[in-house]
């Protein structure tokens, strides 16, 4: 569940703009999304997937590089994908590269 960006388009293509520099394919985009979510995303942080409060523990890579939440809840683990994930209000610190990646993947 994609939610309505609080952040400018010119603001986001900043931010697509410094994660994709250099980049030369999706993949490699990708990557950039990464290094710049795990660097300015403040992590641990709860918020609520289908009724339930989780611990969202750490931004992740799959195997054919989509980009995931791995949230966390008692002994249970599940990995939501990143486009889907609703984000707490307030937001963490950091959540508007989660937007910015949203807004480049067309989510």
């Amino acid at each position: 569940m994609a939610e309505v960006s609080t952040r400018g388009g010119a603001e986001l293509d900043a931010l697509i703009g410094e994660a994709t520099v250099d980049t030369y394919d999706e993949i490699e985009a990708v990557n950039g999304f990464l290094a710049a979510i795990d660097e300015h995303l403040t992590v641990p942080f709860a918020t609520t997937v289908l009724g339930v409060e989780v611990t969202v523990v750490e931004i992740d890579l799959t195997n054919d590089f989509r980009m995931v939440a791995r949230c966390v809840r008692e002994e249970f683990r599940q990995d939501i994908g990143l486009a889907e994930l609703p984000l707490p209000e307030p937001p963490p610190d950091g959540a508007h590269w989660v937007e910015a990646y949203r807004r480049w993947a067309g989510c």
